[in-house]
């Protein structure tokens, strides 16, 4: 398939143009950074990831995070549960509060201690428990019209690999489509991603299928489209500093060649653009606006490194700008770059964000023994949204 060839992405009633998904990134993909991204090429932005239970049980850290821009559309929220009832609870919350227009299922987070009460990656592998999770949420959505979507790995390892059968439960159970990162729970973000299995999974669903893993530029998605025949991308930590990836991903699904290299100066400009919409975020509703520009700039500190990767910057002026607690300190620090110093063309198609090594994944006791076993793994619901 020819990138020219590749038309909108279809979620339900909402057609997506361009076929491009901002994954989740747990204190990352707030409003502030969501808009900075939104600006620069379109596509479905998806918040941090909020927990059933903390939704159902209205805990105010997770209703403040469930917010959207004025003209955010379609305004997508990722949801996390283990509980059919609680997951269909708190899908009826977003229907009747009109708090989301798309709501997508999270089965594919590989960290400890969700995987060792049975949550997010390992859940697939109880295949009916999956599936009447799946059921009740599209249920809960369908009156609204709210489409429900899956985000899975391949599995928990390669010896335990659910990600056909799981996206074939996910599309009976009425889901508008099925994303797949192309590793496995124990591979964590080590290693590359299979591309293949994405392909697999594609050939195997009828419903849409969206690639995730290694797209680190705009021809790397082109790349995965061509070789696994996907409907759309996921993208993660590949924008981690380099928001401009979406207006690469825009020009490169309409055919054009043309791709961002800001200079220091033009990345300057962006981190300021950046923190300000940061600050926006966290004045929003302050009694305190001086708190609020502090926590904003706070939230901009782990930003800081990745903007700069690869630029030849004094280490001591680095520390600085993640030290940073006002828009004015910042501002000083951006005053002091060389805004003439070229794009550092070795970085193109490096990882970006968390690298590790391969683990061990700890599942709840007898976890693999039962794959029929539909009963709720006690203890798994998580309180704190975002991950």
């Amino acid at each position: 398939m020819s990138s020219a060839a590749l038309g909108p992405l279809t979620i339900g009633r909402h057609q997506v143009w361009p076929p491009v998904v901002l994954a989740p990134m747990a204190g990352i993909t707030n409003v502030g950074f969501r808009q900075l991204c939104r600006e620069q090429g379109g596509g479905i932005y998806v918040c941090e990831m909020i927990t059933t239970v903390a939704l159902v049980e209205r805990n105010p850290k997770t209703l403040r995070m469930i917010a959207f821009g004025a003209d955010e559309s379609p305004r997508s929220l990722q949801l996390y549960g283990t509980d059919p009832e609680i997951t269909a609870a708190a899908v009826r919350i977003v229907v009747e509060k009109d708090l989301a227009d798309h709501i997508d299922l999270n089965f594919g987070c590989p960290v400890p201690k969700v995987t060792r009460r049975g949550g997010g990656a390992a859940l697939p592998w109880r295949r009916r428990l999956f599936a009447r999770l799946v059921k009740a949420a599209v249920d809960a959505a369908a009156p609204a019209g709210v489409p429900v979507t899956v985000k899975m790995r391949k599995g928990i390892d390669d010896d335990h690999l659910t990600y056909v059968e799981a996206g074939l439960a996910a599309q009976d159970a009425g889901v508008a489509a099925v994303a797949l990162h192309g590793r496995t729970a124990a591979q964590r973000y080590s290693g590359t991603a299979d591309w293949d299995a994405i392909a697999t999974l594609k050939q195997a669903l009828d419903v849409p299928v969206l690639g995730n893993g290694d797209i680190w530029e705009a021809d790397d998605a082109l790349r995965m489209v061509t070789h696994t025949g996907v409907d759309g991308v996921v993208i993660g930590r590949g924008c981690l500093g380099r928001p401009w990836l979406f207006a690469d991903l825009e020009a490169a699904f309409a055919g054009r060649t043309d791709r961002r290299l800001p200079t220091l100066g033009e990345v300057a400009l962006t981190m300021r653009r950046h923190a300000e919409l940061l600050v926006e975020q966290f004045t929003a509703g302050a009694r305190n606006p001086a708190r609020g520009e502090r926590d904003g700039c706070t939230d901009f500190r782990k930003h800081v490194a990745w903007y700069l990767k690869g630029f030849p910057i004094g280490s001591e002026l680095r520390r600085a700008l993640a030290m940073i607690d006002s828009l004015a300190q910042l501002d000083d620090l951006l005053g002091k770059l060389d805004p003439t110093v070229p794009f550092p063309t070795e970085t193109l198609g490096q990882p970006r964000g968390r690298t590790n090594s391969p683990g061990k994944v700890f599942l709840p006791d007898g976890w693999l023994a039962s794959r029929d076993d539909d009963t709720v793994p006690e203890g798994a619901e998580l309180a704190d949204s975002g991950g």
